[in-house]
């Protein structure tokens, strides 16, 4: 795995507060809880301050470059069972605390793109936004995963407004070509249909393929200069 750790662009005192300020920040996680809906709904707002300028960045292309940077945009929050679980996995105590900082996936966009060299154009357009504090960064595109999974992620601060608070708020992004959004698809399809576990042939198999989606991602690129 390659890491990269971005410091933080400095923000001015006070000028935003982090999203724990406004809860008991040592309090047990109960999803049927009112401060738990309300963590929930700052999750997707920053959601939809993301869509919203990643929206801005495909028409841009299009109308000025007569290019599809973009080919779509997915967004989630995850469940309230899925993020207990992720929690109980890996020994944390079930509180917003450990919720809040332990857990970046909370909010999740994934950006799919037509080329891998869109992939970094897309990284660095995100980079540029104004308010937008990059935490860490996960080049799968220059260093796949063993499993050959290929993808450029980054977990980001948002800042929210509502109308008497800002809150900054993690979210994790992740940007692919189509062909590599359609390796995880089938990749999980299989893990999901096998429980979780597939045979070494079959592990093999899928490597190869991510090869092949690699190569076909280069040619691509060539073909498109």
């Amino acid at each position: 795995m390659y890491l990269i750790l971005v410091k933080p662009k400095k923000t001015k005192v006070n000028e935003l507060i982090k999203v724990e300020n406004m809860v008991d920040y040592h309090q047990t996680l109960k999803v049927e809880d009112k401060t738990f809906e309300k963590l929930m709904f700052i999750y997707s707002v920053a959601i939809k301050e993301l869509e919203t300028k990643i929206e801005i960045f495909r028409e841009e292309s299009k109308i000025f470059n007569d290019y599809n940077l973009i080919e779509k945009v997915d967004s989630r929050i995850k469940k309230p069972k899925s993020i207990i679980h992720k929690m109980e996995n890996r020994e944390l105590q079930l509180t917003l605390k450990n919720m809040i900082e332990q857990m970046n996936d909370i909010a999740g966009i994934k950006i799919v793109c037509p080329l891998k060299k869109d992939i970094f154009t897309i990284k660095n357009l995100i980079q540029q936004l104004p308010g937008i504090n990059i935490l860490k960064e996960k080049d799968y595109v220059t260093y796949p995963k063993k499993s050959g999974y290929s993808s450029y992620h980054l977990i980001v601060e948002v800042p929210v407004t509502l109308s008497k608070n800002k809150f900054y708020v993690k979210v994790e992004i992740q940007i692919k070509t189509v062909a590599m959004d359609f390796w995880a698809k089938m990749e999980h399809k299989m893990k999901y249909k096998a429980q979780g576990e597939i045979s070494k042939k079959e592990s093999k198999e899928w490597i190869n393929c991510a090869k092949l989606i690699n190569k076909l991602d280069n040619a691509m690129m060539f073909l498109n200069q």
